[in-house]
């Protein structure tokens, strides 16, 4: 598996996690790395995207409470999930911000109320 995402879990409304992904694309400071949630219809909504040292975007409903970092070094990209609601509920894939790297298995995070 290229794209591997973990850290998803069960945790409270108000809660927080840590999301991880390790792929070999983060390694290329030159690739935009992103984070994806699946909704409805195997549609995969784009949360954040960040290049090496640029500046991270965000899907509007989790500004201010999310936060996208990477390290080419570890090849590794990390999502730091803050006062979680239950409408961020879902499936966590990584992938390039244009989707170009097969699926990896996602991370189920489940926010409780």
């Amino acid at each position: 598996v290229q794209l591997q995402a973990s850290g998803g879990g069960l945790v409270q409304a108000g809660g927080s996690l840590r999301l991880s992904c390790t792929a070999s694309f983060l390694g290329d400071v030159n690739i935009i790395g992103a984070w994806f949630r699946l909704g409805p219809g195997d549609y995969r909504e784009r949360i954040a995207a960040v290049r090496d040292g640029g500046v991270p975007e965000y899907l509007e409903s989790v500004v201010g409470r999310f936060t996208i970092s990477r390290d080419s070094k570890t090849k590794t990209m990390y999502l730091q999930m803050n006062a979680l609601n239950l409408g961020d509920s879902g499936v966590y894939f990584c992938n390039t911000r244009g989707q170009s790297r097969q699926w990896g298995q996602g991370t189920l995070v489940t926010v409780s109320s």
